[in-house]
């Protein structure tokens, strides 16, 4: 159990926080409705609607860039308005909508890090408890002298200081990340099968998109990471890493529940996600969309749900990539959070919780020069903005982020890899922002 002195601090945490994705315009939104009392903005009479996204969903399908775009757009506890075009595969005639089903990847690391958030709040982790008291492995880890280096015994040294929770949850703890590594340490965590992610299981799709078969339960990935050098200094520098799938391993030692059946009962069941998983179940494939790989400028379907690697069940529950979610659903656990951790009148999370987790946890000094979060701040896997924004993207096109103090729910859902060949995750926010700015000229 977590010392006194490592829990949240109930009477300063409101007051002591520093003030989406990936260097989004989101972190403006509050800016551009200031003043302007939310009824009004959003439900007078007249008022326009969703115009920007509507043109940006059309856009990109109309162009055949994806086979299909959804946004899921909402205030407060009000339901979600939807935005749909296209189909779940090109040439089907199946057309995607809210309750259609997206690889989520990545925009899995905050609902990890919420569940995080809640053990904290219950005394069973501490935001600055050391790693190792959870996970003795972790006491004597070694560092990389140079980033990206060598990892031979001359180029390493001894960690400064522990790894805490705070550092694995903003992504300061020196963890490596195989989509981000080069060198010799890239090749360690592939070769120990520290690989938390799957896109394929097409045999002549593997190799382009990674061969590399993960190790087959969370306490062997932590393991296994315990025998890795760290890439940096904890608490020095953010650094995207495998944080938030060693987190699953944390919470499954400190709640006493497998990290999947602690999702499922902390936050899917409460938050009405019923269609949220890491496997897809047969009856439910018929919904899944097609992921497809843009490669020289077409689209390869590389993910179909006929032959899809979610129907399996994987080598162990990923926190940092692994839930297929629906829009609807994703939007309801945002409504959880702008509910400051109440949804349809019951509460999910404590409110102190939810206002720490979308605050900035990053540590004094931390470097992001550079970095996806440069010019902002990241909580709970998920940056931060002053405007009161929390949110984060995925790899195959997927971006949602909730702002708090106005009560906005955002999400756009697409499925294409890499996530860089569409500048979705920056053209999002900015549409949003483009709609506010109407809404309010119109309130």
């Amino acid at each position: 159990m977590p010392h006194q002195t490592h829990e949240i601090d109930r009477d300063s945490a409101l007051l002591s926080r520093r003030s989406l994705l990936r260097g989004s315009a989101a972190i403006g939104v509050g800016a551009f409705l200031s003043g302007i009392p939310l009824g009004r903005m959003a439900f007078a009479a007249g008022t326009p609607g969703w115009e920007a996204v509507t043109a940006l969903c059309s856009s990109y399908v109309d162009q055949g860039k994806v086979a299909n775009m959804v946004a899921a757009l909402g205030w407060g506890q009000g339901a979600a308005v939807s935005i749909d075009r296209g189909v779940l595969a090109l040439g089907e005639p199946a057309k995607a909508d809210i309750d259609s089903l997206y690889r989520l990847y990545s925009m899995t690391k905050p609902i990890t890090g919420m569940a995080v958030m809640m053990l904290i709040d219950e005394g069973k982790l501490g935001l600055d408890q050391p790693l190792a008291e959870i996970l003795p492995k972790f006491a004597t880890m070694k560092v990389q002298k140079v980033y990206d280096g060598g990892i031979g015994p001359d180029d390493l040294e001894p960690a400064a200081r522990p790894i805490t929770i705070r550092n694995l949850l903003t992504h300061t703890a020196g963890l490596g990340y195989t989509i981000i590594q080069k060198g010799p340490i890239k090749d360690a965590y592939e070769a120990a099968g520290l690989v938390p992610g799957q896109v394929t299981k097409l045999p002549m799709l593997k190799d382009m998109f990674g061969k590399f078969e993960p190790v087959g339960s969370l306490e062997a990935f932590a393991d296994g990471l315990a025998d890795m050098p760290l890439v940096a200094q904890p608490g020095t520098r953010w650094s995207y890493s495998v944080a938030m799938d060693l987190l699953g391993r944390v919470v499954e030692v400190a709640s006493g529940q497998s990290f999947d059946a602690f999702l499922q009962e902390r936050i899917f069941d409460p938050c009405g996600m019923a269609s949220t998983w890491f496997t897809v179940p047969e009856s439910e494939l018929g919904r899944l969309t097609t992921n497809y790989g843009v490669l020289n400028g077409k689209l390869v379907p590389i993910d179909p749900p006929a032959l899809s690697i979610y129907a399996d069940k994987p080598a162990f529950p990923m926190g940092g990539a692994g839930l297929v979610s629906s829009p609807r659903d994703y939007d309801r656990f945002l409504q959880m959070l702008v509910g400051y951790g109440k949804i349809d009148g019951k509460r999910v999370m404590s409110e102190l919780a939810v206002r720490v987790g979308t605050s900035n946890l990053l540590p004094e000094g931390a470097e992001t020069k550079g970095t996806f979060i440069e010019g902002a701040g990241f909580g709970a896997a998920g940056r931060v903005s002053s405007e009161g924004s929390y949110g984060w993207g995925g790899a195959a096109g997927t971006v949602a982020f909730a702002n708090l103090r106005l009560g906005l729910r955002a999400g756009l859902f697409t499925q294409y890899m890499p996530a860089e060949a569409y500048p979705v995750s920056s053209e999002f926010p900015v549409a949003v922002i483009t709609d506010l700015s109407a809404m309010k000229a119109a309130a």
